[in-house]
């Protein structure tokens, strides 16, 4: 209420200003109080012509936008697709960030006349902010999120609404707020120059002809009303946007069989060699052969040559430096070997030594993720989380319960082959307990490769 009062004794102020000066000017055709531009105001609302104009107004500048900001976030997803048009069409952004507004308005009132001329300059004022703001957002994508949503398969529409739209929240905000305002201004300029008919443009053009500076006054006082409403009912339905939640879909659950040799060749191998029947023992295993290794000069792998049958646990519990993780990348499909040959006959699911949750979201929202379905999410984490944090952001869940969100994930996930790496960190022996019993009973005869410290 303190606030309040101060914000209205500071407006009071001003306008105490402005009705100060007006009488001192003592000219209405330079200045005129607040009082005359609120009778002016009260004047407009009565004529049935006003509220046409703006409707017409605000028809022409929110399509202006709309069209402006689709554009600009398709353009920007094609982009961050296809790294040469991203190079194609950054000389055309900074060119439509530099030249002047007037110069396209000039231009458009030649080749288009004045009827769509608001439009089209909303549209060039808002594209190239936006783009650049959308494409900003997708590049600052957390690429960790993004080779877990790989591993798992994750449909679009998880992607998008769960990784993507987080990435892209802060940007894209920053972006639509400076646009709102340059809209309204660019658009109506464009229609005072243009003045077509029926826009608040032209009515601004006419009480400056006819030296009505109270109308002109008046006018703009409904630019900034109108501004102001449309900035907030664009950014409320963008709240609500990005704050809601969609159901998750289920990732595709449809086996592969894949070999990746030298240089990372993938070929049905495994598959045709099993129809032969020509090696039936290891078409259901995890093969590697020969497999090495390196970043830079060192060598992490080398010569690996090891079959994981199917349907048996293993531990790899060399010591830290060893390349634990990188051969679950590799076999995860994250990683492409120097050399050799690994054949995974199926898909892998993965609990990654980092968390790489989603932080804004809930555990439960985590996992549905990878199964798609909300009720098994929440009765496969109510085995290692307390109720009361399955609905907390993760962001705000200590690191051991965040360990066991990431592993109850990789479980979940429809996978012949589970990948946990380093899977009890953060654990006491309780809990870790508690946590081992779990992956046993939600293990269903899968083959799983833990990695630990010796």
């Amino acid at each position: 209420m303190k606030k309040k009062f101060r914000k209205a004794a500071i407006v009071l102020f001003w306008l105490g200003v402005w009705t100060m000066l007006a009488l001192f000017v003592n000219n209405k055709i330079l200045l005129v109080t607040p009082a005359e531009t609120a009778k002016e105001l009260l004047n407009l609302l009565g004529d049935g012509d006003f509220y046409v104009s703006v409707g017409r107004s605000l028809l022409r500048i929110g399509t202006g936008f709309i069209t402006g900001f689709a554009a600009a976030v398709l353009l920007a997803a094609a982009s961050r697709r296809f790294s040469f048009l991203e190079e194609l069409l950054s000389p055309v952004m900074s060119l439509l960030k530099t030249i002047p507004v007037a110069s396209f308005v000039v231009l458009l009132l030649i080749w288009w006349g004045s009827s769509f001329l608001a439009v089209a300059i909303c549209f060039l004022v808002v594209l190239p902010n936006l783009y650049i703001n959308t494409l900003e957002g997708l590049k600052n994508t957390d690429r960790k999120l993004l080779e877990m949503a790989q591993v798992f398969r994750l449909p679009f529409r998880n992607r998008f609404f769960y990784i993507y739209r987080p990435a892209l929240k802060p940007f894209l905000y920053s972006g639509m707020k400076i646009s709102l305002g340059m809209c309204w201004k660019s658009g109506v300029a464009a229609e005072v120059i243009g003045t077509p008919d029926f826009s608040i443009g032209e009515r601004l053009y006419l009480s400056k002809i006819y030296l009505n500076t109270a109308g002109v006054f008046a006018w703009t006082a409904v630019i900034i009303l109108l501004s102001i409403l449309f900035e907030k009912i664009i950014l409320k339905g963008t709240d609500a946007f990005f704050s809601w939640q969609p159901s998750c879909r289920k990732p595709n659950s449809r086996e592969k069989s894949w070999e990746a040799g030298q240089k990372g060749d993938i070929s049905g191998k495994c598959l045709e060699e099993k129809k032969t029947k020509s090696v039936p023992d290891q078409c259901g295993s995890i093969v590697l052969s020969n497999v090495d290794k390196s970043f830079g000069e060192q060598k992490v792998l080398e010569k690996q040559t090891t079959v994981y049958e199917p349907g048996q646990i293993y531990y790899l519990r060399q010591p830290s430096g060893s390349g634990k993780t990188t051969l679950l990348h590799i076999l995860a499909g994250l990683l492409k070997p120097d050399g050799g040959n690994v054949t995974v006959p199926g898909v892998v699911s993965m609990m990654f030594q980092e968390d790489r949750l989603c932080e804004e979201y809930n555990a439960i929202k985590n996992v549905e993720m990878v199964c798609g379905d909300r009720q098994k999410a929440e009765d496969a984490l109510a085995e290692l989380l307390e109720k009361e944090a399955l609905e907390k952001p993760c962001e705000l869940l200590s690191g051991g319960m965040k360990r066991r969100v990431s592993l109850v994930r990789a479980m979940e996930a429809d996978s012949a082959f589970v990948l946990l790496d380093e899977p009890f960190t953060g654990m006491d022996a309780q809990t870790r307990a508690r946590a081992e019993s779990y992956i046993e009973s939600r293990r269903n005869n899968r083959t799983l490769i833990i990695a630990t410290h010796l």
